[in-house]
């Protein structure tokens, strides 16, 4: 009968589409860079953990108009410009930031530094100072860079934040004209995570710089993510998918014992949900040999650091 042919029909076709995205998303995959922390990587006792590192890489950058270019010099070698752990548990996401100027013991090392300089010892060090300063299992170790970020954006067509004033940030190439909800393409958002000296234009006409510094900043880059999560989780287009996975895959490392089925485990566990942000670590500001600091006030920081051992 002529029904039965047309469910048949489009049986097959569903088939195909799921076999050809399954088949589309293992090459994206295979293409991904992998990073040896593995010996490193150790099993939390409860939920997962994915240590998650934007880096202030420029390798993919050559060009004015690149995502990431700027007219500022780019920093020589590569930093970890962010830090964060995203804990994933009984269908729930917490994500907690770690500061980058945050001075803490380096694994491996009998020295004392910001803890973004650990990455200058390799992926591994800073998992490791991660892993033994703040007692944090790390099962999963993922690394994004600049230009992914951007390209990841602009796969899912911008996104939206809300500024409660105007904002600029001239080294970072934010530029922001009035307040309320802005839609941000690629690069603006970019310009928008990355900013380090923020400025808003107050009632009295003048241009104020943030006084929080990296704590800002770091509130500014889970809004941030937060937003990014929200709008992947609310998407059922699997083409708009497919262009967020290529676009972020680009400029992403992943550890070396991720598995396809890893990936496809974080991207079903991360569907319909937002990672709630977790408070941000108690820290003191302090000046010395490696500049201006931040000191974690340890006792205060074990009830958060708790959600996520």
């Amino acid at each position: 009968m002529r029904w039965k042919r047309v469910l048949v029909g489009v049986a097959i076709l569903l088939v195909v589409a799921v076999l050809g995205s399954f088949l589309y998303a293992r090459s994206i995959f295979n293409r991904i860079e992998r990073v040896e922390v593995s010996e490193s990587l150790t099993s939390s006792s409860h939920g997962t953990n994915y240590l998650i590192v934007g880096s202030d890489s420029r390798a993919n950058v050559t060009e004015e108009g690149d995502a990431g270019f700027t007219t500022a010099d780019a920093p020589s070698g590569q930093r970890s410009d962010t830090i964060m752990v995203l804990h994933l548990e009984g269908g729930k996401a917490q994500m907690l930031s770690i500061p980058r100027d945050l001075y803490v013991p380096i694994a491996g090392t009998d020295g004392t530094q910001k803890i973004n300089a650990a990455y200058n010892g390799g992926p591994t060090r800073l998992v490791d100072t991660v892993t033994q300063y703040f007692d944090i299992p790390i099962d999963r170790y993922m690394e994004v860079d600049f230009v992914s970020f951007a390209g990841l954006v602009d796969a899912l067509g911008g996104i939206t934040i809300n500024f409660p004033y105007p904002a600029q940030d001239t080294e970072s190439g934010l530029y922001i004209t009035a307040a309320g909800p802005q839609e941000l393409d690629g690069d603006m958002a970019l310009a928008y995570v990355r900013s380090r000296h923020y400025q808003e234009l107050k009632e009295d006409g003048e241009w104020h710089e943030d006084p929080t510094a990296d704590l800002g900043r770091i509130q500014r880059q889970q809004a941030f993510l937060t937003t990014v999560f929200g709008k992947l989780s609310d998407t059922k287009s699997p083409f708009t998918l497919a262009r967020a996975a290529d676009g972020i895959s680009k400029g992403l490392r992943i550890d070396d014992k991720m598995s396809f089925t890893d990936a496809l485990r974080l991207g079903w566990g991360m569907r319909g949900i937002v990672p709630e942000p977790l408070d941000p670590l108690p820290v003191d500001n302090a000046r010395n040999e490696s500049g201006a600091v931040l000191i974690l006030r340890e006792d205060e920081a074990q009830p958060i650091l708790d959600k996520v051992r």
